[in-house]
């Protein structure tokens, strides 16, 4: 166990040992893989008077490089500025070196953060009569409500480069001027606890992972720290959308309010195709009962068929024919008791009966001629 722990000790001074003088006062983790090209970023605009821009960078986590976003920041006191915090190659590492408020702005590295940090020194503005004057040209403000601002433009040798460390392969060559190594031995105040809380915050985003958003963070840039929801949020540029968090709820609310109008539409189609099929329904019944009703009355309007014409006229006739007949009422009796034939056949067989009466009397009236001489 001692021989591990002394093994641990004897690369961490080795480590200390390679870091250039310039960074063995802040150094801080160190890592072998470079971090990633700065992140592209608009900007947001400043919050009140008084705060500075502290520029994003990238910093190291359990999971790797994570993102923190740039953002305006209060200083701890008043005509302080603040340097910020970069990474520096110590031979066979990459070690990471804190930023700081101090009343000159110190080395970075030469890395260009943007925004006023060109590499070297600062040009967003600076403290007169305790208020800070601003830079239009560099920083977003608002005029309105900014009353010392001022316009000069920024000459940026450095613009398209984004290198995020000093040293190393494809790392920046710069070195600290004899200015900024003074400014390296003034008394320095680190980090806020706005800012500190920040990089926590920072940390526990998943998007703000180099491994997930792919050096395109959907959290780009904060008008507060901590602040990652809102307009204030920007995202990196190329990256979409803008404010993950903010958009993803747009996203939800917007497929819900497509889901109700859906289920709003399907249900009034269905409303409708129902209403549309009990109409059909409606009236196809009333055409069929009209259609029925209409048979019906024209079956009835027909005149009854013939043979039922004879048969419902030949039981009055009958009786009429066998009253009027000269025949004695008993010779009548027994042709209507055997004639079990249609009614049409009675009718033929009733001519002859009716005839026979009318022979009687000529053969009753032959003896009677036969009398005479």
């Amino acid at each position: 166990m001692r021989i591990r722990s002394s093994v641990r000790y004897l690369l961490f001074l080795f480590v200390i040992l390679a870091v250039p003088a310039t960074l063995f006062a802040q150094f801080g983790v160190s890592i072998t893989v470079a971090p990633p090209e700065l992140v592209v970023y608009s900007q947001p605009i400043c919050p009140q008077e008084g705060y500075l821009w502290m520029p994003g960078y990238w910093a190291y986590g359990p999971d790797g490089y994570f993102w923190v976003p740039g953002t305006w920041v209060e200083p701890p006191d008043v005509g302080l500025l603040w340097t910020p915090g970069y990474w520096g190659w110590g031979g066979d590492a990459y070690a990471w070196n804190d930023g700081y408020w101090g009343p000159t702005v110190g080395f970075y590295g030469g890395v260009n953060y943007g925004y006023g940090y060109g590499g070297s020194g600062y040009e967003g503005g600076y403290w007169r009569n305790n208020q800070f004057s601003y830079n239009r040209s560099v920083n977003n403000v608002d005029e309105r409500n900014f009353h010392n601002t001022y316009d000069k433009p920024v000459r940026n040798e450095r613009a398209g480069n984004n290198v995020s460390y000093n040293g190393g392969t494809g790392g920046t060559t710069a070195r600290a001027s004899a200015a900024e190594e003074t400014a390296g031995h003034e008394r320095h105040i680190p980090a806020t606890a706005a800012q500190t809380g920040h990089q926590k915050a920072a940390s526990g985003n998943h998007e703000l992972l180099a491994s997930v958003n792919h050096g395109k963070p959907p959290i780009a840039a904060t008008s507060k720290p901590g602040e990652f929801t809102g307009k204030g949020v920007v995202a990196a540029k190329g990256a979409a959308p803008e404010n993950k968090a903010a958009e993803t709820k747009a996203t939800e609310n917007k497929a819900a309010a497509t889901r109700t109008s859906e289920n709003k539409a399907a249900a009034n189609k269905a409303a409708a195709t129902r209403t549309s099929e009990n109409k059909a329904t409606e009236n196809k019944a009333a055409a069929t009962r009209t259609s029925e009703n209409k048979a019906a009355t024209q079956r009835a309007a027909q005149p009854a068929p013939s043979h039922a014409k004879t048969a419902a006229a030949q039981p009055a006739a009958k009786p009429v024919r066998t009253n009027t007949s000269s025949q004695p009422s008993h010779q009548a009796a027994p042709r209507a008791e055997s004639a079990p034939k249609p009614a049409a056949q009675h009718q033929t067989a009733a001519k002859p009966a009716a005839a026979a009466p009318r022979s009687e009397p000529s053969h009753q009236s032959q003896p009677s001629a036969e009398k005479k001489p």
